[in-house]
């Protein structure tokens, strides 16, 4: 065990026990430019890490605030389980050929990292629209689109969403949070983190086993950073209400977004 690892497993945990997001799209990044982890090993490791620490979260959702929507988890799985399926198939094809993957990852990280900064901002206007329309406290789970084409919206929604969760590790928490609130508009605040929460542990323990066939996970380090995540996020969650989301979350997106222009830059 790590000193170094368990430090920042509880940093992250804290400020994800903080925003409510930020798992992947911090975890990744640290352990590729601090540690100097290979991107792909940060990928891998960070899916079963992110499976691990959230499946917690969906246990009170689901048991305790009855907040998950599984028609929509369901229908986010069918998209999303497949594709990281055949990501998962396509990475070991690239290597089979011998073929440099590492790129690739790195690319799609960056990708996802910037995607993930512009939701962070954009979660929050969209959250306070719909506080100004009077529909936060409604739990009407009517979509967007109507019949078959909702359906194949969430469906689409899911695919792109696996592939990108599988390729970078990043995007199961803000990025699908924006997706359910674009797809379902009325649907409660709290519902729409719950589902969105209870859709990444499938996708990410899934695209997680998917990368340790691979050789794309440290277990060691997997070990280090879940010691320090767990009380990392107990009192992230707990000092949450006394520190400015406003105040946060912009710094975060910022972060992030650099963080993604280096990887797509480099």
């Amino acid at each position: 065990m790590d000193l170094g690892y368990i430090l920042s497993g509880f940093a992250v945990g804290f400020l994800v026990g903080i925003t409510g997001v930020g798992g992947g799209s911090l975890m990744t990044p640290l352990l590729v430019f601090l540690f100097g982890f290979k991107p792909v090993v940060a990928v891998g490791t960070d899916l079963l890490f992110a499976a691990l620490t959230k499946s917690g979260g969906v246990w009170v959702h689901h048991g305790t605030h009855k907040s998950v929507d599984w028609k929509i988890v369901g229908l986010l799985s069918a998209g999303s389980l497949p594709v990281s399926l055949a990501t998962i198939y396509v990475i070991k094809h690239l290597m089979s050929v011998g073929k440099e993957i590492t790129g690739l990852i790195t690319y799609a990280l960056g990708i996802a990292l910037i995607l993930t900064a512009c939701a962070l901002l954009i979660r929050s206007l969209v959250m306070r629209k719909k506080h100004e329309r009077g529909t936060n406290g409604n739990d009407d789970n009517t979509g967007r689109f109507k019949g078959s084409y909702q359906v194949a919206a969430v469906v689409l929604t899911g695919a792109i969403l696996g592939a990108l969760v599988t390729l970078s590790s990043v995007g199961a928490g803000a990025l699908g949070t924006i997706a359910i609130l674009l797809l379902y508009p009325r649907l409660s605040t709290l519902k729409v983190v719950g589902t969105d929460l209870a859709h990444a542990i499938p996708l990410t323990a899934l695209a997680g086993i998917g990368h340790w066939t691979l050789g794309h996970v440290d277990f060691v380090l997997l070990g280090s950073l879940l010691i320090g995540s767990f009380p990392g996020i107990w009192i992230g969650s707990h000092l949450s209400a006394k520190i400015p989301e406003k105040i946060l979350r912009p710094i975060l997106a910022t972060l992030l977004l650099l963080i993604g222009l280096k990887f797509v830059l480099a």
